[in-house]
């Protein structure tokens, strides 16, 4: 997550990115932009906001030597010179355009911006925005002719939404600089994120969270609701949420005992998706790791525990009440009427 109070766009280009495959080629400005007030503070949220919730962070890749990442390169050179901001952004989208592997990935503009005072980790520093503009929209514009309002079509800019974009940071840990990204339209993910940006999900304690939470789903919804049904896969999340909320590090042989204690037939089943999750989704699961409290509250807000019946009514359980399902509810099956039944306790309505 950044914070931009104090973010400046100090540099600002423009340009057009083509596609190898229907012969749209690039198109490149020779200045930078210099904004009016209006349009500044309009273009600055536009770039930025999308950033402020990203939980997740990269870290630059290459299977030889992370010297020779183009974007890690490039990036290096702005930050060590900004003099050559503006042949290094030309750079950038011919980059881009050697991507564009498929008819189906789409032309558009580029917006490449240095920014100024992003905070960081509570550290102000630079950043580069490298932006991807696919999608326009129409919009209405008037205007007068022989003493008449008249009304005609133009293409434009949303201000609602982006839809590529990465933040670099000028910021370095063990495994390099920090990479922030976003993607709207991820029909084409593995452009964007692994052929343009070529990166690696950070080793921290926001991955560690988040791959452990989202395996956490995973399991719920393929292997308990398949085996023991929805109401077994909703205590299992609720139990799972929280035991993320009441420790700061999460201990796996800890997690099991505590979360599986009614129901040990489930750990074996655990251990063996843990091996295929990480398999299919080329992750590491940690074993230990401290609780990432934003990851925790994000993944929260995901998580589905509703019980939907094919009698038209759902019963929701509380995410962070886990014992309430075992304390309340009940399920059993009524012989008269052939039917399965849950019996809910309360005192009063609200």
């Amino acid at each position: 997550m950044i914070k931009r109070n104090r973010a400046a766009i100090s540099k600002f280009i423009i340009h057009k990115v083509g596609n190898k495959f229907n012969s749209a080629t690039n198109i490149f400005s020779e200045n930078t932009i210099t904004f009016d007030e209006e349009s500044y503070e309009l273009m600055k949220p536009f770039l930025l906001k999308p950033f402020g919730n990203v939980t997740e962070s990269f870290r630059f890749n290459h299977h030889a030597n992370i010297e020779l990442n183009e974007l890690n390169n490039y990036s290096s050179q702005i930050f060590e010179d900004e003099t050559a901001f503006i042949d290094v952004s030309k750079h950038i989208v011919n980059h881009l355009f050697e991507q564009s592997n498929s008819a189906q990935i789409k032309i558009g503009d580029v917006i490449i911006a240095l920014f100024e005072d992003i905070e960081y980790k509570e550290v102000l520093t630079q950043a580069i925005g490298i932006f991807k503009i696919e999608n326009k929209i129409n919009f209405f514009q008037t205007f007068m002719e022989k003493g008449s309002l008249d009304v005609f079509v133009q293409k434009g800019i949303s201000t609602k939404k982006l839809d590529k974009g990465c933040l670099i940071i000028n910021s370095s840990d063990t495994e390099g600089k920090v990479v922030l990204s976003v993607d709207t339209n991820n029909y084409d993910a593995q452009y964007w994120l692994n052929n343009f940006l070529n990166v690696k999900y950070a080793d921290d304690n926001n991955q560690h969270t988040q791959n452990y939470i989202e395996m956490c789903k995973d399991f719920s919804e393929e292997i308990i609701k398949e085996d023991f049904g929805v109401y077994e896969k909703s205590k299992f999340l609720a139990k799972t949420v929280d035991f993320f909320k009441e420790n700061e590090l999460v201990n796996i042989n800890s997690f099991k005992e505590e979360v599986f204690n009614e129901n040990e037939e489930f750990i074996p089943l655990f251990d063996d998706y843990k091996k295929q999750f990480e398999t299919v989704n080329n992750v590491l699961v940690r074993n230990q790791f401290a609780v990432s409290d934003i990851v925790l509250k994000k993944q929260k807000q995901k998580i589905k525990t509703e019980i939907k019946l094919d009698t038209n009514i759902q019963i929701k359980l509380d995410i962070d009440a886990p014992d309430a399902a075992n304390e309340y509810l009940e399920k059993g099956y009524d012989e008269e009427k052939k039917m399965k039944f849950y019996k809910v306790y309360f005192n009063e309505e609200n």
